[in-house]
């Protein structure tokens, strides 16, 4: 087991606000996808959707999930693949007026703190709602799925049954030593985790008192890489520089379905919306919002599932799930413990001030 305290790095730059929301299904770069001719955004008309989306599987699942089927029902319709979202790339897009995003993969709190300045309002009327999850339509985000994050470790680390059982285990580095693994995203429990293990109950986790969940993160601080995003940590688990970790369940499975020997902790695990947002000025804006209106169908939501083992948004959904995705299943019979959901508008409210805080930290 290793000891030391690092902060995995994407490219040169040390952790960044923007390096917040690079979680959930992905996290390394990627260019794929097909190009066609970018011009109107309706109708017949030719349009090319530029999508941001995590990276790596994740990415590769959306695109088999979504953009496929959506081709297939509009052939006037191509897609040209990106990653990672960023909103301080969003920002800089939008002062400079010269937009070239579509779509963007997002916490639903930071499309709606910055909503009508960074990201449009969306008009999603034409949306069935009678069977999707609450909040899943956004002023200005539409969500996709609900992603869990669970206390996880190498089952080779604490052989014979003696690996960590709560997620107040998982802060105790004297009974349980070892290397932890955390995503830097505010979506994957970072700042939920540490209340929860310093013993604040589920039900009055919000408001967030930050200050007191970046103190009991402190005591763990040397002993716990920072990944700028869920890609780098899976490849830190992969290559056994982990020991425990928060990762979602999103990237669990592909280790699973590799064959590799990991233990989910079913204690109390935060879970979280994940949206679609179209930057200010989008080139396509209508492509987009039809594109994205369609990813909430039944056929479409229960697709992502069977890819990621994600929860789906619309509960008319009924996905098959496989023997690696039922072992993610949060809201499925795997799942033991309580769930924490997210409250998005707590964080609408809060997100830039908290970002920066953490950011800060992070860098201290």
């Amino acid at each position: 087991m290793t000891s030391r305290s690092r902060i995995l790095t994407a490219g040169a730059g040390l952790v960044a606000a923007t390096a917040l929301l690079a979680g959930c299904a992905g996290g390394t770069p990627a260019s794929t996808g097909a190009s066609g001719t970018d011009s109107a955004s309706s109708g017949d008309a030719p349009a090319t959707i530029t999508f941001v989306g995590y990276g790596g599987g994740g990415q590769d699942a959306q695109i088999e999930a979504w953009q496929k089927p959506y081709t297939e029902a509009h052939p006037n319709i191509t897609f040209v693949n990106t990653s990672p979202p960023d909103v301080a790339q969003v920002k800089a897009q939008v002062e400079s007026g010269a937009v070239q995003w579509d779509v963007m993969a997002t916490a639903p709190y930071a499309a709606q703190q910055n909503c009508d300045t960074l990201f449009e309002p969306l008009d999603l009327s034409g949306i069935d709602q009678t069977d999707l999850v609450e909040g899943t339509v956004g002023e200005c985000y539409l969500g996709n799925w609900i992603n869990a994050t669970p206390v996880a470790y190498r089952t080779d680390a604490f052989p014979a049954g003696e690996g960590p059982k709560t997620v107040a285990d998982f802060f105790d580095t004297e009974k349980f030593p070892g290397q932890r693994g955390i995503v830097t995203n505010l979506q994957n429990g970072i700042l939920e985790y540490p209340l929860l293990a310093d013993g604040v109950d589920p039900d009055e986790l919000y408001p967030l008192d930050v200050d007191r969940a970046l103190d009991k993160l402190g005591e763990i601080r040397d002993v716990t890489t920072f990944a700028p995003n869920v890609g780098a940590l899976q490849q830190a688990v992969e290559a056994d520089q982990v020991d425990m970790f928060l990762l979602p369940d999103s990237r669990l499975v592909p280790l699973l379905q590799g064959g590799m020997d990991i233990t989910i902790v079913w204690d109390e695990t935060v879970a979280s919306l994940n949206a679609f947002a179209i930057p200010k000025g989008a080139p396509n804006k209508d492509a987009a919002v039809d594109f994205i209106s369609s990813v909430v169908e039944p056929e479409q939501v229960a697709k992502i599932s069977e890819l990621l083992g994600v929860a789906p948004v619309n509960t008319a959904a009924k996905p098959e799930l496989d023997e690696f995705t039922k072992q993610v299943e949060v809201y499925g019979p795997a799942n033991t413990g309580g769930t924490v959901l997210q409250d998005v508008d707590w964080y609408a409210e809060n997100f830039n001030d908290v970002s920066t805080k953490l950011t800060t930290w992070l860098a201290g």
